[in-house]
């Protein structure tokens, strides 16, 4: 499957995206302020890829200018209905729709992934003030946990996505930091928690792009085996999801 259809999966998907997707941690926004050395309020604030507005929503409630960058039509509307308060504009990170030298901090919310990085850095660079800084963040599977180690194999051998790296973040540092080998980059990690209903656990998962281009039968077949055997492990009904957040600033020249 194309990464192009993947990342446009989410447009049909947007309600469900929204209302299941996990948020970060305030210690998150901490670090943020901490590595790029100026708080989050009164910076200038782009968020690129912003989707329904989960991020951008945090930075705002930080105090900071922040507008959104989206390239998705569902994503956009879906966010403009339920964040009218806040600016979003339509375009990706090869080619923002910013000024020069017009934002302290550029994010990217589980985004970055998404980008060629042969475009989006230099793209990134351009709409920098000097000194400002990139921010990419993914909330990460929690593979020390044994229920969820052993979800994310029966994900991977339903949908077919490849291998589920063994060990914490490092398996894709690469990929991550693929084009910002010129900027010094600093690294974070950031443990956290939710608990959910059962209903809103199934619902995250099969909101990620490996479900929604899989189709509608063989995600039914999937989540009625998986939710079978998450009601053993949580009877009450309750999941308790860990994310290990793993971000990394790139300051600007």
């Amino acid at each position: 499957m194309p990464a192009v259809s993947r990342a446009h999966s989410f447009n049909a998907a947007a309600a469900q995206y929204a209302a299941n997707r996990p948020s970060y941690p305030p210690a998150l926004l901490d670090a943020i302020e901490e590595i790029s050395g100026r708080p989050l309020a009164g910076a200038r604030v782009a968020d690129i890829g912003a989707g329904t507005g989960i991020a951008t929503a945090l930075l705002h409630e930080r105090g900071a200018d922040v507008i959104a960058v989206e390239p998705g039509e569902g994503m956009a509307v879906h966010f403009r209905r339920t964040l009218p308060h806040l600016p979003i504009v339509r375009g990706d990170g090869n080619a923002l729709p910013l000024a020069d030298d017009s934002r302290d901090l550029i994010t990217y919310a589980q985004s970055w992934h998404w980008t060629d990085t042969g475009r989006s850095v230099p793209e990134a660079l351009r709409v920098l003030r000097p000194g400002g800084a990139l921010a990419l963040w993914w909330n990460t599977t929690a593979y020390d946990v044994p229920w969820i180690a052993a979800q994310a194999e029966r994900i991977t051998a339903h949908c077919g996505t490849g291998s589920v790296p063994r060990r914490q973040p490092d398996d894709s540092l690469a990929a991550r930091l693929a084009g910002l080998s010129d900027l010094p980059v600093t690294r974070r990690h950031v443990c956290w928690s939710r608990a959910v209903s059962l209903d809103t656990h199934l619902a995250n998962i099969t909101s990620h792009s490996a479900f929604l281009v899989l189709g509608e039968a063989g995600t039914r077949a999937f989540l009625a085996e998986e939710r079978g055997r998450l009601g053993e492990t949580f009877p009450d009904g309750t999941v308790e999801e860990t994310y290990l957040v793993d971000l990394l600033v790139a300051a600007a020249p």
